[in-house]
């Protein structure tokens, strides 16, 4: 597909999505951040929906500017995916058990360990660097300096909502693991916190949206945001490595002779200096991945609609990015006033689950069909590979 444009803004949205399909609330969101006199584009991807702030699945590149709730409070919040030497027809009929014991190792919702997991005792990880990750911490914005040891005891946990820990098989048979995490609460409050103090910013007071207000380039503001910014998206990074470390040793007990590949690992809410049409931008992915000329990446359903590994085709006009799932097509409070808990045993019949209230928000049905959404996007990425979920693990 190529894409679609929408003019009448300071600057064009380019969208790979059809206009009339998306929310009015996602297009006025739209229309107010492409008229930001600091914007110098904006590309929308096509599991592109309403959002607090901004428009999840939109990427918005800002000439000396950037917009912190244009990243999102779960700063740093992705993806990352381990194929395994295992074949699924190896795998026990009964999941049960691997799910118990893949929870019993990662905390799921405002769960935490009991203390800090060290690096060295997780097989395959590599402790250098985790010291001088810490120390940063101490440069962090004085508002979170009490969230020290939450920080260090949510490190390498789940967390709830959309989050998740799959165990996959992919259409060759090969087992792989994935998961979906961010910066955990260090991270929502750093960004509640930036947010706050752009908004009360002196150029910030006339915009249609305060939600967007931005910090410019060589002010005191943006450099602690950017310190603040890449810190947290070190942390979620971070988080995942662990996460999956703790996920493998559990397979590496339980399934004889398993090895893994290296990690696949791509950020979906972030910030990143990157240079296009000759000029220096800071551009902001809000559900959205970076799919350079032959980057890896990874876009994944919902509970039981699978995920696809791909590989970047480098589409400038996209500012090399691609969508990071299928995206929601209604609410959490929608989902649960429109869907059963029987709807959801049947729309996840043969994933290992939960299968409950408690997850109804995250029924398949709540969100945007992938198989579309990934044919609207052949000009951004090519697909690597097909997984279907096996365990499908939620806070």
């Amino acid at each position: 597909m190529t894409y679609n444009e929408v003019t009448g803004t300071r600057r064009p949205l380019r969208m790979w999505a059809e206009p009339e399909t998306v929310e009015p609330q996602a297009m006025q969101q739209l229309r107010n951040v492409a008229n930001l006199e600091w914007v110098h584009g904006v590309a929308v991807m096509p599991d592109v929906h309403h959002g607090k702030g901004a428009t999840v699945g939109s990427v918005i590149a800002m000439r000396d500017a950037v917009s912190p709730a244009a990243v999102g409070v779960d700063i740093g919040c992705g993806m990352t995916a381990v194929k395994t030497s295992y074949q699924a027809s190896r795998l026990p009929d009964n999941l049960a058990y691997l799910r118990g014991k893949l929870e019993q190792a990662v905390p799921v919702g405002f769960g935490h360990h009991k203390r800090p997991v060290d690096p060295g005792e997780v097989h395959g990880m590599k402790p250098a660097g985790w010291a001088e990750f810490w120390k940063g911490f101490d440069e962090l914005a004085p508002a979170v300096m009490a969230r020290r040891e939450r920080a260090e005891v949510q490190m390498g946990t789940l967390g709830g909502g959309n989050h998740f820990l799959e165990v996959c098989a992919d259409d060759e048979g090969w087992v792989w693991v994935v998961l979906h995490s961010g910066s955990r609460n260090i991270g929502k409050e750093l960004a509640e916190h930036h947010i706050g103090v752009a908004r009360g910013l002196s150029h910030n007071q006339g915009l249609v949206d305060r939600d967007l207000a931005v910090f410019l380039g060589r002010t005191s503001e943006m450099d602690a945001y950017r310190r603040d910014l890449f810190w947290a998206q070190d942390y979620a990074r971070r988080n995942r490595a662990l996460m999956m470390g703790l996920v493998c040793d559990v397979l590496r007990r339980h399934l004889p002779e398993i090895t893994f590949d290296q990690p696949i690992s791509c950020h979906h809410n972030y910030v990143a200096e990157e240079r296009y049409d000759g000029v220096d931008v800071l551009v902001t992915r809000k559900g959205a991945i970076r799919a350079g000329a032959g980057e890896l990446g990874i876009i994944p359903g919902s509970m039981a609609t699978g995920t696809y590994i791909v590989k970047g085709l480098g589409n400038a006009a996209a500012f090399n990015s691609a969508s990071h799932g299928a995206g929601r097509k209604m609410s959490r409070t929608k989902a649960k006033k429109t869907f059963t808990v029987k709807d959801l045993e049947e729309q996840t019949a043969g994933v290992e689950c939960r299968k409950d209230s408690g997850v109804l928000d995250e029924i398949p049905g709540a969100y945007k069909d992938l198989e579309s959404v990934m044919a609207a996007q052949t000009d951004l990425v090519q697909v690597v590979a097909h997984l279907r979920q096996l365990i499908c693990i939620k806070g």
